[in-house]
């Protein structure tokens, strides 16, 4: 079939071209107007499309497939789609490890979290066992009111509380004592567990001025590490992630040896402030 349709356009140029039929002494308009024109380069096109396959099926002497002209195009569109599909699982998976890094850094506070409290209550057991015996220098009670409790005995009290839950008591009990006993040894500790009832509340600007107040001078005692980092943590809370970090970078420089619980907590306050490395 497409070897007729090619004959009948070309014995119609042979007759338009040839003098002997009497055509050709008279002048005539170009016969192929526009849409002609594109049938002709159709019809040429098919022609290529034709003399390819039968070079490839003489070559390889397998049949062959003829594609629609458009192939080309939709192949190309597929492509961009692939494409666009491969930058976004990129951008889905990217998004995924950093939720999953982020997952994995809380779930390393939430456990270091769980061991601090767990070695904290095990001190407020063991002073509370220490508490058993009756304080020294005790003093008189006074004629018609309960006897004033000593240092040790407010403190005592306040742990108490502490380690009871009851941390509304034990906020009272522990300002109580720094107002009451400012010149005691157990003052800057004091100041520590005060901060400790109000980081449970996220009372984060109370919770750093105690915490300030428990680490002035750098105290070497065991809880002081710790209240470096609670202070840290108050500040991120208070959306002060630069001074935060500062404290972190402090924690290196006083307490290089702190325990490996506190070490992991001030690790995820890093995280968390997004500290420089």
């Amino acid at each position: 079939m497409p070897l007729r349709r090619l004959l009948i356009p070309a014995a119609f140029v042979l007759l338009t071209l040839s003098p002997s039929l009497g055509l050709a002494q008279t002048p005539m308009d170009d016969p192929l107007d526009a849409r002609d024109a594109r049938r002709v380069e159709r019809m040429e096109k098919v022609v290529r499309e034709l003399r390819a396959i039968v070079f490839q099926a003489r070559d390889t002497g397998r049949p062959v497939v003829v594609q629609p002209a458009e192939t080309d195009y939709q192949m190309q569109e597929l492509t961009r789609r692939v494409g666009d599909l491969e930058q976004t699982l990129t951008r889905i998976n990217g998004a995924l490890d950093s939720t999953s890094h982020e997952l994995q850094q809380s779930r390393a506070a939430t456990q270091a979290l769980e061991a601090q409290n767990r070695a904290l209550a095990d001190r407020l057991s063991a002073a509370e066992q220490r508490a058993v015996a009756p304080p020294e220098g005790v003093p008189a009670p006074v004629a018609g009111g309960p006897a004033a409790p000593t240092a040790a005995e407010a403190f005592t009290r306040a742990r108490q509380q502490m380690l009871g839950g009851d941390y509304d008591g034990a906020e009272v009990a522990w300002r109580n004592y720094v107002a009451n006993y400012a010149d005691s040894p157990k003052t800057p500790e004091a100041h520590y567990w005060l901060g400790k009832t109000l980081a449970v509340r996220a009372a984060h600007a109370d919770a750093a001025a105690a915490f300030i107040g428990a680490i002035r001078g750098w105290p070497q005692t065991s809880w002081a590490p710790d209240a470096v980092v609670e202070l840290s943590r108050a500040l991120i809370g208070l959306k002060k992630p630069t001074d935060a970090c500062q404290t972190l970078a402090e924690l290196t420089r006083h307490y290089p040896k702190a325990p490996p619980a506190v070490l992991a907590r001030a690790q995820a306050a890093r995280a968390q402030a997004k500290c420089a490395a």
